[in-house]
């Protein structure tokens, strides 16, 4: 089991922020996932037609992280949420990138809600996860660059276990450790809105698409909520 916990001060500096946990076990990453190539087809197709765009900086969903970012000292414009990177990238070449079933599925998710999105492999998680403000002494491997080590800076906002940094930025990049692969089998998928007031209905309507995503090649899935009113979840 692992709680997720977003911590006191993070709480106060965001205090509408909603994040919902997506849990799979039994995960059949090595199997064709008809549902996910539609829905990403599908999305590419309407991007071709004109029928929608990608939210961009421009889109309150997007500003609303880059003013987060710019609040823990991080340059938006730069080291991008992973939703703007995400359709920025989309928007200039037309589709997303396949990486494998798990993570196409919540990337299609992310892009059309607008909304920030990840996941993270259970078994390689060690212990309990905090929403927290870095205090420059952590370790943190990128996703992809296994022999890479850096040092969040103090007072950015990061995942983290027991053993290190999960997440960069909050939602910029990923670690290399709990990357999800095509044997990963017991997932947490995390979406995320700093402005629940005005957005929850997309987070909702995203959790669902979701979960009607993965729900075929799962043995078991849940759904868990957390926002400053309910700062922990167990998974």
């Amino acid at each position: 089991m692992t709680t997720f916990r977003i911590t006191p001060a993070v709480a106060d500096a965001f205090p509408d922020t909603r994040i919902a946990l997506v849990t799979a076990t039994g995960l059949r990453g090595r199997a064709s996932w008809p549902g996910t190539a539609a829905a990403l087809e599908a999305l590419e197709q309407r991007l071709a037609d004109g029928a929608w765009q990608p939210a961009d900086e421009t889109d309150p969903r997007i500003a609303a992280w880059h003013t987060a970012y710019r609040s823990f000292g991080t340059n938006p414009r730069r080291v991008r949420p992973s939703v703007d990177a995400l359709g920025r990238r989309m928007a200039k070449r037309g589709t997303l990138p396949r990486i494998n079933p798990a993570v196409d599925s919540y990337n299609a998710v992310s892009v059309r809600h607008g909304l920030p999105a990840g996941a993270f492999d259970l078994d390689h998680v060690h212990g309990d996860v905090d929403i927290r403000y870095a205090d420059g002494s952590e370790e943190f491997t990128p996703l992809g660059e296994p022999g890479t080590v850096e040092h969040p800076k103090p007072g950015e906002i990061v995942y983290a276990d027991g053993t290190g940094v999960l997440t960069r930025h909050w939602n910029h990049r990923d670690a290399h450790r709990t990357r999800v692969t095509e044997d990963s089998a017991r997932v947490a998928f995390v979406l995320e809105t700093l402005h629940a007031t005005r957005d929850g209905h997309l987070l909702e309507s995203a959790t669902e698409e979701l979960r009607g995503l993965l729900v075929p090649h799962t043995d078991r899935i849940g759904v868990r909520h957390l926002s400053p009113e309910q700062p922990q979840a167990t998974v």
